[in-house]
């Protein structure tokens, strides 16, 4: 299997929404550009970028983020605060509950993993 490069100039190439009932405030318009996903759907890389707004977020998934340009206050439900910009690298755990706030127009290198729930009692 060959190695799978992750440029930083990607152009985005599908444009998301923040679903309407998640926003609060700003401008709901992202972008990402998936550079890589395993045959198994379960582990996702790629870019990300994303206009002044804040959401609720829930997490199913982990990911992985590390910061190319912006800055970007993250909430967790019970109280907890990040400011996170250019350079800064962090996981986001499965069952996180809380908001993203992009204060300035942001972008990132993703890598997502949500294992399948085939087996599951929720499936």
């Amino acid at each position: 299997m060959p190695l799978t490069m992750i440029p930083h100039d990607v152009p985005m190439t599908e444009a998301i929404m923040v679903p309407a009932d998640r926003l609060i405030a700003g401008d709901p318009r992202q972008g990402v550009a998936n550079l890589y996903s395993d045959a198994g759907g379960e582990f996702h890389c790629g870019l990300w970028s994303g206009a002044p707004a804040t959401w609720r977020v829930r997490y199913s998934e982990h990911e992985f983020c590390h910061i190319l340009a912006g800055r970007i206050r993250i909430r967790e439900q019970d109280g907890g605060e990040w400011l996170v910009g250019a350079g800064d690298s962090f996981v986001v755990p499965a069952g996180f509950v809380g908001t993203w706030e992009i204060l300035e127009p942001a972008r990132k290198i993703y890598v997502i993993f949500e294992p399948r729930r085939e087996n599951s009692a929720d499936a």
